[in-house]
């Protein structure tokens, strides 16, 4: 019976457009290669990576990580960014993207939010999203910036080798 649920799992691969379980998913599809990692700052003035980048391709689809309501959708600084608040005070930020949707609108995960644009400062790719990720901190420390990796439940399949006649 061990064996015989160890070989359909076995069996069957995870597909690489495999959604995590979790709350949260990837905001591009197929899984994409994260050419640069979150690198928290000592304090939320000094230097660091408030986010991820993930390497893309122009015009890709840029999907909402989580149910949630668009925040904010507009430019920044001159580069375009989605922002959108989930439950728990958290919020999502995507950049650079040509938005497909507005202030205020009710979303899940999944949905377009719009497409994104070739080149990102930093990033070696020809387009990179910078997925970001922070939570309402109190007045006097402001937002936390946290890793939005640590917001997908991956965890890695590890098999442990069945002996013939023990009890698994």
């Amino acid at each position: 019976m061990v064996l015989c649920a160890l070989a359909a799992t076995v069996a069957v691969p995870p597909s690489a457009e495999a959604a995590p379980t979790g709350e949260f998913g990837w905001p591009l599809r197929p899984r994409p290669t994260v050419e640069r990692r979150f690198d928290r700052p000592a304090h939320n003035w000094l230097p660091g990576h408030r986010g991820v980048d993930l390497a893309g391709s122009p015009g890709q689809d840029v999907l909402a990580a989580g149910d949630g309501i668009v925040a904010f959708a507009g430019e920044v600084a001159g580069k375009p960014v989605v922002s959108i608040d989930h439950r728990g005070g958290l919020r999502t930020t995507y950049e650079p993207v040509d938005t497909t949707v507005r202030e205020g609108m009710r979303i899940t995960r999944g949905t377009v939010l719009g497409t994104l644009r070739p080149g990102h400062e930093g990033c070696v790719a020809t387009a990179c999203l910078h997925w970001g990720a922070r939570r309402n901190g109190s007045s006097r420390n402001g937002p936390e910036y946290v890793d939005p990796l640590a917001l997908l439940r991956i965890s890695p399949l590890r098999l442990k080798p069945v002996v013939p006649g023990s009890a698994a």
